[in-house]
């Protein structure tokens, strides 16, 4: 069964056209559709704000999260369609929510749908630290970095098969997967993104700063707050790589990268 399993899912994987992600030129093989990734996100998402303390519409946290977040998503469309490249966010319906939780984190699944715990907030502390981590978020949304983490769990967890397939058979293993790939909790998140995902989500980030009109050179103070914390135990958005001295010095040399990148035609 399973060896009937792997053939189906390798000549499914055929049959999704290889991708370029934007800024990064890296090509892509996602072997997921992305009309299902975008449903199965959509319900995902509703289940997880429907139990999470959610911030006050009143709170100060949630309006500068909810601006900024419209601002970038509004940039991210605008520098997409510039570059020919609209489809990748076609189908997304952003919403940004802030959760009361100390927990030093953000995350963004597919189609736009961002969260914000309370814990980041002071590391943030202002506009443009919300911007660093909104547009890095953004960025793995757009780059489908879970996409292709989800791919590869499918394949080696559950023999290949195919989502619809996994859903029906196996949804609470499947659903434990889609947070795994997209880092929404502490347990799960271990195994979220690769550094080379990391480091494309810090350079489109920072090139959808620049064009959303925030001044990309906030990420250098923003992630050299965040190693701080790595001294001790890692912040849930650390689980995997906290950020070094090449992490920061990576995003220094992109920056004038990103800002040429960013420049308005």
């Amino acid at each position: 069964m399973k060896i009937k399993n792997i053939y189906i899912w390798l000549t499914s994987a055929l049959l999704v056209a290889c991708t370029t992600v934007p800024i990064s030129g890296r090509k892509q093989m996602n072997l997921l559709r992305e009309s299902t990734m975008l449903e199965m996100s959509f319900s995902q998402y509703q289940e997880m704000m429907n139990a999470s303390p959610l911030a006050s519409q009143y709170d100060e946290d949630k309006k500068l999260v909810r601006k900024v977040g419209h601002k970038l998503a509004d940039a991210c469309e605008a520098f997409l369609k510039a570059n020919g490249q609209s489809k990748r966010v076609k189908g997304f319906e952003w919403e940004f929510n802030l959760i009361q939780d100390d927990q030093v984190n953000a995350w963004c699944m597919p189609g736009g749908k961002i969260a914000f715990y309370t814990g980041i907030m002071p590391i943030c502390q202002d506009e443009l630290g919300v911007a660093v981590v909104m547009s890095h978020e953004i960025a793995h949304a757009v780059a489908r970095h879970g996409n292709e983490r989800m791919s590869q769990q499918l394949s080696t967890q559950m023999g290949g098969m195919a989502l619809g397939a996994a859903l029906g058979q196996e949804p609470g293993k499947t659903k434990d997967l889609f947070q795994l790939s997209y880092g929404l909790s502490t347990q799960l998140g271990t195994l979220a993104f690769s550094r080379r995902h990391e480091t494309e989500a810090d350079q489109m980030g920072l090139v959808f700063m620049e064009y959303a009109g925030y001044d990309s050179e906030a990420a250098i103070a923003f992630w050299s707050r965040m190693a701080e914390l790595s001294g001790g135990s890692p912040p849930a958005l650390l689980s995997t790589h906290p950020p070094s001295e090449q992490r920061i010095a990576d995003i220094k040399e992109f920056i004038p990268v990103a800002k040429s990148m960013a420049v308005k035609k």
